[in-house]
């Protein structure tokens, strides 16, 4: 089983301490990146729950950079310690309660700082308390309680500092820790609360804290790496810095403090009430609130980020400001590596940019599945937004700014993007064009996409039909036609390409179909154009056409007249036979690979999956349910179908037990049979899709008691971009190894660690030697004429070879002792 599609920002990643590799949190697990070429090279897996913290142990001194180790947090209530060199899971510690965050700051102390060597490892962890709540499941949450605090963990113990809690919340927040270790701090609504962490840490040990106020919602923050001063953003896109901060409660022992500016009470402009700081300015550039907020290494530039997609450089000293606009997408996260020179930036379209500093030039992306967004509400439950190709394994989406994201399921990684419709990234603005339908040839070689201009005040609006072509293996489209109002002022229900030829079908609900064809397919000499132009149209008793399939052979072309299905040739043009009709009216059609079947979908108030017999011409079975999407095998009489489960209150009572949450059911059909050879449940069904795909022949395929690698996948896409790939024939889910780690190495990266960066690589032993080239071993009487018989190289090991060698010399007694 492959698994993939999971989100690359749903916490900060982190660089290692060669700056090779970047450890980026998936769900579940940690995958480690290229930083040089972008692809996934291994990954860390054994967390049960969403990975939220990844800590890099930094080298302290240039030798120790090639060592990789790193700690984790997650919340399934585990913090583990890896070797992700390997990778290799070194140590578990089980702290019962969510992390949400965490902070370790003894690994940024610099051994000079403190003259006694710490000798215990302590983190602080941000958890949900889920105590009460266990014992009183039944009863509804009191609005006060408090479900987040802040609690210290002995790592070097593995357990939780008893009755250390140095904050309470209502909900656990990130917490940020300053480059030096010698402060962490939390955004607390209208605070910030900040602590400074002893200089010698003990289990037990007294730890002070200050609160900055401010009027606004406070978002983000961050700590200056070598002054005393913080920044922190709010939900107005303000940005405050605080300088000074902490001079009458952390700097007691501080031969450095100034004693002027700590008894001077009066001159502290900007701070409020009686906040432990002397001076606070604001910044303000940001539209609206701010998610990124970091200080550069040297403590000279401070970036900010918003929903604006905009990176902002503020020069700390003066407060002018450049910028680095067009990202495309709101800004999380933003990441400094060990070297100055590169830095990575996480956006909310699951991209993670490298940027060449100090230029801050993007030279990399590490491209995740697009997620989904957001519809007008007219368009929800219509839109065709998700195509999957057999051949290549390739998924076009629907992305934010009207773009179609091409991505790879086998090798679970972004391949392209293509602009549909030209739009720069303004947060807030009014969608005013909708993608609704995005179609692929079987080869992959050609798309269609249907654009839709919304009307404003009821007139101006546009449907456009446009056809694009690659030449490519990387997918990268070009334009090739653009068809205004293709059926009047109609929408297009579906569209379908000939499985053989260059050529199209499109459906409206205005009552008519056209066949489209590439001029290529004309073979006229005085075309030099590949446009594509209609070659025919036709209607059925001025019915909505509401679904289009070609078979496999391209010989019918089936187009769904609501009800009842109408079955043309697409050469001449001819209605050939009307069969039907459904309770109502037809979503979706596709012919059961070369097969005599046809299956439809139909939606509404009775949904129906009926299969449809095309010799018979009459309807061979079927079943009342809702199905949203249906995928046929491409050589056999197979189709697999993915269903609602109803939403009734029995269903909904089992839903809580037999499918544990999920909501959906993956059918496995033969076309004859009205029995399912096979089912799966699934989760977040509502709006997905499936697909039969190629198995790639280069994946390792583990678990297989055959020995038989699958000839095809099943492919299922859920309603939030994650997918799954399967084997549907074998006789149970086999895992399947997505790639070769090593074949991804470039010879850049293919470094040497531990051992072997000291004392080289070691020979490699075959330990698995072929038993059919052993000599016998049955002893006989001239023994040696067997061992010593054959090539030098095909001898036996040396311990067989000795002892069956020292029998033949000795004599046997036969007398018995007396």
């Amino acid at each position: 089983m492959i698994r993939g599609g999971r989100s690359y920002v749903s916490s900060p990643p982190a660089f290692s301490n060669d700056v090779k590799r970047l450890l980026v949190c998936t769900s579940n697990t940690v995958s480690i990146f290229s930083s040089s070429t972008g692809l996934q090279i291994s990954s860390l897996e054994g967390h049960t729950a969403p990975v939220t913290t990844v800590i890099v142990e930094p080298a302290s001194t240039p030798a120790t950079k090639i060592l990789s180790y790193c700690w984790t947090a997650s919340l399934d209530g585990t913090i583990k310690y890896w070797d992700f060199s390997t990778p290799e899971l070194l140590k578990t510690i089980d702290v019962k309660f969510p992390i949400f965050s965490m902070v370790i700051p003894s690994l940024l102390r610099q051994p000079a700082q403190s003259d006694v060597k710490p000798s215990k490892l302590f983190a602080y962890l941000s958890v949900k308390d889920t105590r009460e709540t266990t014992k009183s499941h039944k009863k509804e949450p009191r609005p006060n309680t408090m479900n987040g605090r802040i609690c210290k963990c002995n790592l070097t113990e593995s357990r939780l500092a008893g009755g250390v809690t140095l904050a309470e919340m209502k909900e656990p927040q990130v917490m940020t820790i300053s480059s030096s270790g010698k402060y962490f701090g939390i955004q607390k609504q209208r605070k910030l609360l900040i602590w400074k962490v002893p200089d010698v840490e003990a289990e037990r040990v007294v730890m002070r804290k200050i609160t900055l106020h401010h009027t606004k919602k406070l978002t983000v923050l961050a700590f200056h790496p070598t002054q005393r001063i913080v920044a922190a953003g709010d939900v107005t896109g303000r940005i405050l810095i605080w300088r000074g901060f902490g001079d009458r409660t952390f700097a007691t022992n501080d031969n450095k403090m100034n004693l002027n500016l700590m008894n001077n009470e009066e001159e502290r402009p900007g701070v409020r009430d009686n906040d432990d700081a002397d001076l606070c300015t604001t910044w303000h550039w940001h539209p609206s609130e701010v998610s990124v907020l970091i200080f550069s290494s040297d403590g000279a530039y401070l970036y900010s980020g918003g929903k604006e997609g905009v990176l902002v450089v503020w020069q700390l000293d003066t407060g002018k400001k450049k910028f680095l606009p067009r990202i495309g997408s709101p800004l999380l996260y933003f990441t400094e590596s060990p070297d100055p020179s590169l830095s990575s930036i996480s956006c909310a379209d699951n991209q993670v940019h490298l940027l060449k500093m100090p230029s801050m030039e993007i030279i990399r992306s590490i491209s995740g599945i697009k997620l989904p967004c957001p519809l007008p509400e007219e368009y929800k439950g219509i839109c065709r937004d998700i195509a999957l190709n057999h051949d290549g394994g390739l998924v076009a989406l629907r992305a934010e700014n009207y773009c179609i994201q091409f991505y790879s399921l086998l090798d679970d990684r972004g391949i392209s993007e293509v602009q549909v419709c030209e739009r720069n990234h303004q947060p807030g603005d009014d969608v005013t064009v909708v993608v609704t339908l995005v179609a692929l040839s079987q080869d992959g070689s050609l798309m269609s996409t249907v654009d839709v201009k919304l009307a404003q005040e009821g007139i101006g609006s546009l449907v456009c039909l446009k056809f694009w072509v690659s030449r490519t293996q990387n997918k990268e489209f070009t334009l090739s036609t653009i068809v205004y109002e293709p059926h009047r002022d109609a929408g297009i229900s579906a569209v379908a390409f000939h499985p053989n030829r260059r050529a199209a079908v499109s459906s409206s609900y205005g009552g008519d179909f056209k066949v489209w064809i590439c001029n290529d397919e004309l073979q006229q000499k005085d075309l030099q154009s590949s446009g594509w132009s209609c070659h025919a149209v036709g209607s059925y008793k001025k019915k909505a056409m509401t679904a289009a399939a070609f078979s496999a052979d391209g010989s019918v072309l089936a187009v769904a007249a609501e009800t009842v299905i109408t079955l043309w040739d697409p050469d001449r043009n001819v209605l050939v036979a009307v069969i039907g009709e459904t309770l109502t009216p037809i979503m979706n059609m596709s012919f059961v690979g070369s097969s005599e079947y046809l299956v439809a979908t139909s939606w509404g108030s009775k949904p129906q999956l009926s299969v449809w017999n095309m010799s018979k011409l009459s309807i061979s079975w079927s079943y009342l349910l809702h199905v949203e999407a249906v995928a046929c095998a491409v050589d056999t009489s197979s189709f697999a179908a993915l269903a609602l489960l109803p939403e009734s209150s029995n269903c909904k009572e089992a839903n809580g037990t037999t499918f544990q949450g999920r909501d959906g059911v993956i059918l496995l059909f033969n076309a004859v049979d009205p029995v399912p050879v096979a089912s799966w449940s699934a989760r977040k069904a509502k709006g997905g899709a499936l697909a039969f795909l190629k198995a790639n022949p280069s994946f390792t395929y583990e678990n297989i008691s055959d020995g038989k690698a699958p000839q095809t996948l099943l492919a299922y896409v859920n309603g939030d971009h994650e997918f799954v790939l399967f084997d549907p024939y074998g006789k149970e889910v086999h895992e399947l190894s997505k790639f070769h780690q090593g074949d991804r190495l470039t010879h850049e990266e293919k470094g040497q660690f531990g051992y072997a960066s000291i004392y080289g690589e070691l020979p490699e032993f075959k330990l698995k030697r072929n038993q059919d080239l052993w000599a016998p071993s049955v002893p006989s009487e001239k023994p040696w004429e067997t061992i010593f018989s054959g090539s030098s190289h095909n001898l036996p090991p040396l311990t067989k070879l000795c002892s069956a060698f020292l029998e033949s010399l000795l004599e046997k007694r036969t007398a018995a002792l007396e």
